[in-house]
């Protein structure tokens, strides 16, 4: 065996025994990501297979890319990939814009007992299951007595609309419920990064002359950055994922508005439903994790070539 072999094994065990202790803490996660991360990546084959429960997983027969075939051959393949992109790009660029924009808001909010309250009341909808929210507009859009229909339009004279029946509407909707219930959680991240800053940088830029627009620009925002980067490529990587509670459970199941409200994630719910085709379903799953590795791939290069330092990796 060559001796550089020879030496590396012994500096190996030398680390494991000098360091062991902290290797032993290391294990319960490295445990966790295995059982929760990695051992369900079996289920990949599922994707490839024409699974049936009297023969299981492995005795199931291949059905080589049946599976992606049907995915993509139905008619709906174009609305539900369209539908799943557009509502995830606008939901990443309100959730940056409007985290950043409140978060530098609360910084500028000096009582730190009002700060807090603010924070807790942004945060409270994070909470909120998105049953309870769906009833909440339906509480604001329902026909014949929601708050809209029966106060605000009438207060301007305008007729009373059947929301859950024009799918016009929802494009906007969707999108605003979204932001209400997310942002909160946002908004507390990027702050946190807001009062990192040090209070030093304000000073000077004080001293020099700078209104408080210019310290946002260029001080404020450009330490916020690489959070930015990071919390924009980690959405990117879920952007063929919708949030399907929101897509399911807000709009009430409307068939009239499926149009505007069927992504890949409802799709596939309402197919396995129908069918109980778990083999499409795995395959759809597949299809999302891959197309989302590949776009957080191509996002971090970009960045890299842009700045390397904001890079994620």
């Amino acid at each position: 065996m060559p001796e550089g072999t020879v030496r590396k094994r012994k500096s190996v065990l030398y680390n494991l025994g000098k360091y062991k202790v902290l290797y032993l803490m290391f294990l319960p996660g490295i445990l966790f990501l295995l059982v929760n991360n990695y051992m369900p990546m079996f289920g990949v084959l599922i994707a490839f297979k024409n699974v049936n429960y009297a023969d299981g997983i492995w005795g199931s027969p291949w059905s080589g890319w049946d599976n992606f075939k049907y995915l993509f051959s139905t008619s709906d393949a174009w609305e539900i990939t369209r539908n799943t992109l557009a509502y995830n790009t606008v939901f990443i660029a309100l959730n940056l814009i409007v985290g950043v924009g409140l978060a530098i808001l609360l910084n500028e909010v000096k009582n730190k007992a009002m700060s807090k309250l603010y924070q807790s009341l942004m945060l409270l909808p994070y909470f909120l299951s998105m049953i309870v929210v769906s009833y909440l507009v339906l509480a604001f859009l329902g026909k014949d007595s929601g708050f809209m229909n029966s106060t605000i339009l009438q207060m301007f004279g305008g007729q009373p609309i059947d929301w859950y029946s024009e799918p016009k509407y929802w494009p906007y909707i969707l999108p605003l419920v979204n932001t209400w219930k997310n942002i909160g959680y946002y908004a507390v991240i990027y702050l946190a990064a807001v009062v990192g800053i040090d209070e030093e940088y304000y000073e000077a830029a004080v001293l020099d002359g700078a209104s408080k627009w210019h310290q946002i620009r260029f001080i404020t925002i450009p330490f916020l950055i690489p959070l930015i980067v990071i919390m924009t490529l980690l959405q990117i990587g879920r952007i063929f994922y919708a949030d399907f509670s929101l897509f399911y459970q807000v709009p009430l199941e409307s068939g009239a508005l499926f149009p505007v409200t069927n992504v890949l994630d409802t799709y596939v719910y309402r197919t396995f439903l129908i069918g109980g085709d778990i083999g499409m379903s795995s395959a759809a799953g597949l299809y999302q994790a891959i197309v989302g590795f590949v776009l957080v791939l191509v996002s971090n290069t970009i960045v890299r070539r842009i700045d390397k330092d904001n890079a994620l990796f």
